[in-house]
């Protein structure tokens, strides 16, 4: 998916449901659990995790990934609009001084495909800072079996100041 060409989740692009597909059929490989109902259909499960009352984000496979989702949650919590998220390299959800720390939990991801007892400070766009607890970070694949990028989700954070 080209993150650049595609517009905010919403009714007209059915929230992305085939990005959300790959989120949710990654989900279940890695944790042999539902990121959402399954029983929904395809439009109804990317409409149902859009407002769904975690976080969950995602980016891309390049050198320095870019982000290419975000639910509801994840854009106030970030306080970013659409267009700066899927502009914005991942990295930099991260203060500098945590950004080895984030690199190592990506590779360890990498290696396992997934983890599910992450825990961090992250940053937002104004510079709050606040700490995850009981995040799963999962790589995605694509309909082909390839590496499509990672993914996070978290639903419980506090802020720092």
């Amino acid at each position: 998916m080209k993150a650049q060409t595609v517009g905010r989740p919403s009714p007209e692009n059915h929230y992305l449901h085939t990005h959300v597909a790959r989120l949710a059929e990654s989900f279940k490989h890695w944790t042999g659990k539902d990121l959402v109902e399954s029983s929904l259909s395809v439009q109804e499960q990317a409409r149902t995790l859009f407002y769904a009352p975690f976080v969950v984000l995602s980016h891309n496979t390049a050198a320095d990934p870019v982000l290419s989702y975000a639910n509801e949650a994840g854009l106030r919590l970030f306080e970013l609009t659409w267009c700066e998220l899927i502009a914005m390299p991942s990295r930099l959800t991260a203060e500098t001084l945590a950004q080895p720390e984030r690199a190592r939990l990506l590779s360890e991801v990498s290696r396992k495909g997934f983890i599910d007892d992450y825990r961090g400070v992250r940053i937002t766009r104004s510079g709050r800072r606040f700490s995850i607890e009981r995040a799963t970070v999962w790589n995605l694949f694509n309909t082909k079996g390839a590496l499509y990028g990672q993914a996070a989700m978290f639903g419980e954070w506090r802020f720092l100041d």
